[in-house]
This record gives structure tokens, sequence and C-alpha cells, in this order.
């Protein structure tokens, strides 16, 4: 796949390479999973929320204390603010992750019976709950299938020309007719982790990549640069 074949790409053509790449890191990497530790849908709520412009690894470390301390909606509803602020703190932004979680507590509370949502339209309502917490929650929680957009399905997506969009909503959207639906879930989990393993930001291992092939930048990388290098840098959402 060059840059030229790229242009003259059909829909069928993308949807058929989509395939095709999605094939490919299956082989590569095998089953690959959420990062998050968690037991039901609560944690992975919170974990997720705790997670923007976090590592997983970060997260994973704070949230077994924070499991052990808060098991129920109620008891993240009822929360100090101060204290779960110094709970959550090396997270990062923890005053307004604390603010967010016990606001989508207590509106779960009185809106949902004490209970996780488990439709998109309900979760993105609650409080410090995007597109991408409630996909993650759907997918990994209720097996409702979802694409997860942060900042490695930003980046290699636009690498692969299967997107020309920057904004991680309009991705999605972009995304949604090339995968097949039921996929949803773990291609995210599959272009997540080789955005980790191989795919970096800074230093793509490109002579290593197991859908070199099927990627349009390769040949530019080579030289120093990508055909996207006129879109904008992502380092907003989160990285882990």
């Amino acid at each position: 796949m060059t840059v030229t074949e790229l242009k003259k790409e059909t829909i069928g053509q993308k949807k058929a390479r989509a395939k095709k790449i999605l094939a490919t890191l299956r082989k590569a990497y095998g089953p690959v999973g959420c990062a998050l530790h968690f037991t039901n849908p609560l944690e992975l709520l919170v974990a997720d929320i705790l997670s923007a412009q976090c590592t997983d690894k970060r997260v994973n470390l704070v949230t077994p204390s924070l499991f052990k301390e808060y098991r129920t909606v109620q008891d993240y509803a009822k929360a100090d603010l101060k204290t779960f602020e110094e709970e959550i703190r090396s997270t990062g932004f923890y005053k307004n992750k604390a603010k967010n979680i016990i606001a989508c507590a207590k509106e779960m509370v009185t809106k949902h019976g004490g209970k996780v949502p488990h439709t998109l339209e309900e979760l993105v309502k609650l409080p410090g709950v995007g597109r991408k917490t409630a996909n993650a929650v759907l997918g990994n929680a209720f097996d409702v299938p979802g694409l997860c957009v942060d900042t490695h399905m930003v980046r290699i997506n636009q690498k692969l020309g299967l997107t020309k969009n920057s904004d991680p909503v309009k991705i999605e959207f972009d995304l949604m007719p090339l995968v097949p639906q039921k996929e949803w879930t773990h291609y995210s989990h599959l272009m997540i982790h080789h955005g980790r393993v191989r795919c970096f930001a800074r230093r793509p291992d490109c002579a290593h990549c197991s859908i070199n092939g099927l990627c349009p930048s390769r040949e530019d990388l080579k030289r120093g640069r990508a055909p996207f290098d006129s879109l904008p840098s992502h380092d907003f959402l989160s990285t882990s």
C-alpha cells in the first residue's frame, strides 16, 4: 500500500484492507484485552476515568486500595472529596477526576438505581464519561462492541489511511463501516497494543511491523516523515 494507491482506494477496498489489518494483528499478538485491572463494570468505569492523561500502569497501582475501600456506587457517592482527591492524586488531574467520579456516582444512585448503565446513550450523560470511556465499559464489562479511540487509535488509524480526521468521535464513525461490528472492541485492543509495542509515536518500528505492507505511511516514515504530518498532535488524549 502506497500513498498513491491510498488516494485511489475505494470504500470496499479500504474495508477489505481493514479486515486484513485486523487479521494480521490478531495473528501477531493473539488475544489482547483491556490493560486496566477490574472485576466489575463499576471498577472499570472508575479506572477508565482515572486513565485520562495517565498510564494504565499507574492507574493499576492506585486502584487496588481504592477498590477495597469503595465497593459500591453508594460508597463513591458518599466519598469525602478532599480525601478522595488525595487517594487518586498520583493519576494526575486528580481534582477534576475526583469531582467527576463522585458526581458520576451520585447520578447513578439517583437515576440508575445505583447501577452502571449499559447503554452508550446513558453512559455518556454521566459526569466525566465520554464516548471512549463509555465504549470501554460497554465492550469490556457488558460485551457490547465499541471502538475506544484513544491516542494510539488516533495516530495509527491516521497512518494507515483509514481516517483523515483528528477528532476522536469522527474517527470512531469513520471506522464503524470499515471494521466488523463484532470486532470493534478487539480491534481497539489490538491497535492500542500495537501502539505500545511497535508503532511508537516518536519513532515507529516499521522494520518489524507486521502490517507494514498494509500501511501507506511506511516509506515516508523511513525517510523521516509521515504522509499525514500536517495533522495535529494528540498528546491531549490518554497515552496509556
